[in-house]
């Protein structure tokens, strides 16, 4: 006799069934919880340079995507660039948008709350006086980053409140922005 699959409750698009199992697969065997992501990039000429993305590791296994991902980058061309691709900070503010709005919808589906959409903008306040080392008291990257979130959801704004701060709360990037994250780079021969 075959058993029937129960179907995962979905909110905001996530399987909160599926969402919590993990949760306490995760609390059972707390080793599957560590991850590490990887790219590897190659410069092609000027500012361009592409990384592929294709493998990680996570829930004590190597993994890899059913297809190989691309991300291009390029500098706008009065930044001598050719404009080809999103600039590397522009990347990071995607990479910001991205994971504090999965964090906020994520963590609103696990409470029950339904969101009907969310649109944000994000702005960052750089200046070359650092980058081109022409000022040692300037900062090379984000002087400032300033997001703004409309959220539309059967909340008050209270609510609305707590549902932004279950982004800024959970997302591992705006965690590694705001704490900041040791990084080890090496370089060898190629």
């Amino acid at each position: 006799m075959a058993t029937a699959l129960k179907a995962s409750k979905i909110v905001n698009g996530v399987a909160v069934d599926d969402l919590f199992s993990t949760i306490h697969a995760v609390r059972a065997t707390p080793s599957i919880a560590k991850f590490k992501f990887r790219i590897r990039n190659e410069w092609e000429t000027g500012s361009q340079n592409r990384s592929k993305i294709t493998t990680y590791s996570g829930a004590n296994q190597e993994l890899a995507h059913p297809k190989p991902f691309t991300l291009e980058a390029d500098e706008p061309a009065i930044l001598l660039g050719k404009d080809l691709a999103a600039n590397p900070v522009e990347h990071l503010l995607h990479a910001l948008a991205s994971c504090l709005t999965t964090s906020m919808v994520y963590h609103a589906a696990a409470r029950g709350i339904e969101i009907e959409a969310v649109e944000s903008s994000f702005e960052g306040d750089l200046d070359l006086h650092g980058f081109l080392a022409l000022d040692p008291t300037v900062r090379k990257g984000y002087q400032g980053i300033r997001a703004q979130f409309k959220i539309r959801a059967n909340v008050n704004e209270e609510q609305l409140q707590e549902i932004l701060q279950l982004g800024t709360g959970h997302s591992p990037v705006f965690d590694s922005l705001t704490n900041g994250v040791a990084i080890s780079v090496t370089a060898s021969r190629l």
